[in-house]
């Protein structure tokens, strides 16, 4: 069996007394859509940011590509090709589209020297950037202003630039969030053109979208891992009916 592309083990993290994550393990294959869900208050959001490197674990173990990368910060594992959706950078909104992209590509690239140089009329960082514009839907608004664009295109304005990064993972917090019904589908269907060419994993509530998407889910409840499998494994799990999938508003 192929060694997967992202290894936590035993991963935990106390604020006080409260317990965010209690001993988290997940192996996430290369090529998969790996999802993370579970009720408010699960623990995903502590995990997202223990695997990015935003916040370090008090113990557990995580390794990226076959690398210890635990004790990492963030910005040195987004160099080794682990991005978060939202972590490259805010988007600017009175900048265009494309600006905002090719100025993630920049930051990655350690470009930043060359700052007296307009960013979208330098190829070197033009190419990847309308590339990445493409590959979510974008290219056609690479001139609007950020300001522009509608909520989903804005979320999708940020996988296009953490996909310039050109990373390895996509670690994806709620890339849905805020969104109606048509803008969702939409955002199903971009990351569903991602698959097999990106590995990501996914946090989300949105339950159809998480069935649409997933290979695989890992169900949090209490910051412990109480069930991983496909998506048809998760459905039938009695366990995950109880603790997650039969709640009202989860």
């Amino acid at each position: 069996m192929a060694e997967p592309i992202l290894r936590c083990s035993e991963l935990r993290k106390h604020f006080g007394g409260i317990v965010a994550t209690d001993a988290v393990s997940i192996d996430v294959a290369e090529g998969e859509i790996h999802a993370v869900i579970g009720p408010n208050g699960a623990g995903k959001t502590t995990l997202i940011t223990q695997l990015s490197g935003e916040m370090f674990s008090d113990s557990g173990r995580v390794q990226f590509r076959g690398r210890d990368v635990t004790r990492l910060p963030a910005h040195r594992r987004s160099m080794l090709g682990l991005a978060r959706s939202f972590q490259i950078t805010s988007i600017f909104l009175d900048m265009t589209v494309l600006t905002n992209v090719s100025l993630a590509v920049q930051a990655h690239r350690g470009h930043s020297f060359r700052f007296w140089k307009r960013t979208d009329t330098d190829a070197e960082l033009v190419e990847p950037a309308m590339a990445a514009l493409t590959q979510v839907g974008l290219a056609e608004r690479a001139g609007s202003l950020a300001s522009a664009l509608s909520h989903g295109e804005q979320r999708q304005l940020e996988i296009a630039m953490a996909l310039a990064t050109e990373p390895a993972l996509l670690l994806l917090d709620e890339p849905m969030a805020g969104m109606g019904r048509e803008e969702s589908a939409g955002m199903v269907e971009t990351l569903k053109k991602l698959r097999g060419e990106k590995t990501m994993l996914l946090i989300e509530h949105d339950m159809d979208a998480v069935f649409a998407l997933a290979d695989r889910i890992t169900v949090l409840v209490y910051g412990k891992v109480v069930a991983t499998g496909t998506v048809d494994e998760i459905r039938a799990n009695d366990d995950v009916k109880r603790a997650y999938l039969g709640e009202e508003g989860a």
